[in-house]
């Protein structure tokens, strides 16, 4: 499956979650790291969803850039 993923800039390091996940989250010192981070979070929160027994959610977040004047 593929989801997509929010990656911010905080104070020190990256922070990621999944729209389509609540709850599913990670850090990282660089975006890299984040990223790398954020696929070990989402493959061990289906994990424990599958354990429980909830239904695995298709993925439906979109990702658009809009521009606009600054």
């Amino acid at each position: 499956m593929k989801y997509a993923i929010v990656i911010e800039k905080a104070a020190t390091n990256y922070s990621a979650y999944v729209p389509d996940l609540p709850g599913c989250v990670a850090t990282g010192a660089t975006p890299n790291e984040v990223e790398a981070n954020i696929r070990e979070a989402i493959e061990f929160h289906l994990e424990g969803m599958r354990e429980n027994g909830e239904v695995i959610p298709e993925p439906s977040a979109h990702v658009h850039y809009v521009e606009v004047a600054a």
